[in-house]
């Protein structure tokens, strides 16, 4: 079978372990089955139009180096978790802008929240958000939504985090994670302690204040759902899954990184809801809520390949947003054993790869591989 080529837009975690190499090694698996040759490399590792790839070799298990041309379409796999990254990569679409890219840049919490609120279908999934002022303005949002959270509007995984709710006349809780994804103890304060203690936390602009959600279960635990949507090999869009995920014991968020367990989507909702009607109707506007949203960001962005979002279901059973990730983990689904789940949710992007070369007209009908699930 000949293969096409996809490049893996990659980073260097300390300058020299890859981000995400695990993934990267089931992608290639997966791009094999189907007749596209992965090859990961990071903008460092470009000269001109020649690169400095690597490409998993399944026959000897182990991955090799070689030096060649650009591939003609990119699957961006960065995470921005620095301004220098950001710019090193907006530097390097801008060079190459005659590739390929299965998808576009999102913006950052702050805009990207301005961005969805235009849409009056959307708007009433989106808890109210404000960009963080003044230390006054904070309380005063807090007392009127009596629990809040406050997140750097670039931060990703929990990092950084704080949880504030107002528990009684004069008491508040403020919880939370720092920088390093680490549990702050919790810090139990009057109005007056509180704005002593935020002050101290050095917040600015860069932050945004956001109407919490009750999302504790009744071993005090918080919860929400993963869904992720992804175009397919017809250049669909398709909910591939939907799972739910229970934080540590003292954490404010779920993420697995910071600690979180996964578990079922049913039965994570089965812990809320006791009617199955409830329960169907929930996940029904969960996933018709996951295409309107798919829909509405490429209209704004451009063309996308996949969406994680993360989904909060109230005590009411009312469906929110709380955050979209254009460069989602597909772990959670490998965690809770659906593994025809993980396995159609790595193969997607090759799929829908293969079929973005194939509407460029840079591979023939003949050379196209048929795409089959086991």
């Amino acid at each position: 079978m000949a293969h096409e080529r996809l490049g893996v837009l990659a980073i260097y975690l300390n300058n020299s372990r890859l981000e995400e190499l695990a993934y990267f090694k089931t992608l290639s698996k997966e791009g094999q089955k189907i007749g596209i040759q992965v090859e990961v490399f990071t903008p460092s590792d470009v000269q001109g139009n020649t690169v400095r790839t690597i490409s998993f070799d399944a026959t000897r298990g182990r991955w090799v180096r070689k030096k060649g041309t650009l591939p003609p379409i990119i699957y961006d796999r960065c995470r921005y978790k620095a301004a220098a990254n950001y710019r090193m990569l907006q530097a390097f679409r801008s060079r190459h802008d005659n590739l390929i890219y299965l998808s576009k840049p999102l913006a950052n919490k702050w805009n990207m929240h301005q961005t969805l609120s235009k849409s009056s279908s959307i708007r009433p999934y989106l808890p109210a958000t404000v960009r963080f002022s003044t230390i006054q303005e904070l309380m005063r949002f807090l007392k009127k939504y009596k629990l809040i959270y406050v997140k750097p509007k670039n931060g990703t995984g929990g990092r950084g985090i704080l949880r504030i709710e107002q528990i009684g006349p004069d008491l508040y809780l403020l919880q939370g994670r720092n920088q390093h994804r680490s549990i702050i103890a919790p810090y139990k304060a009057n109005e007056r302690q509180l704005a002593i203690k935020l002050h101290s936390l050095g917040l600015s602009p860069d932050y945004v204040v956001q109407q919490g959600i009750h999302l504790t279960l009744n071993d005090g635990r918080v919860h929400d759902y993963r869904l992720l949507i992804q175009k397919n090999g017809q250049g669909e869009w398709e909910v591939t899954g939907c799972a739910g995920r229970i934080g540590p014991h003292r954490s404010i968020t779920s993420n697995l990184h910071g600690g979180g367990t996964a578990v079922t989507q049913d039965r994570l909702l089965g812990y809320r809801f006791t009617s199955q009607e409830k329960i169907n109707a929930i996940k029904a506007e969960m996933s018709d809520f996951a295409y309107k949203l798919a829909d509405y960001l490429e209209l704004k962005f451009g063309k996308l390949c996949e969406l994680g979002m993360d989904i909060a279901v109230d005590p009411k059973g009312s469906v929110w947003l709380l955050e979209v990730n254009p460069k989602p983990s597909r772990e959670v689904f490998r965690r809770i054993g659906q593994h025809a789940v993980y396995q159609k949710a790595v193969s997607r992007p090759v799929e829908y790869a293969l079929w973005m070369l194939k509407q460029r007209g840079t591979i023939s009908e003949d050379l196209t591989p048929s795409i089959e699930h086991n």
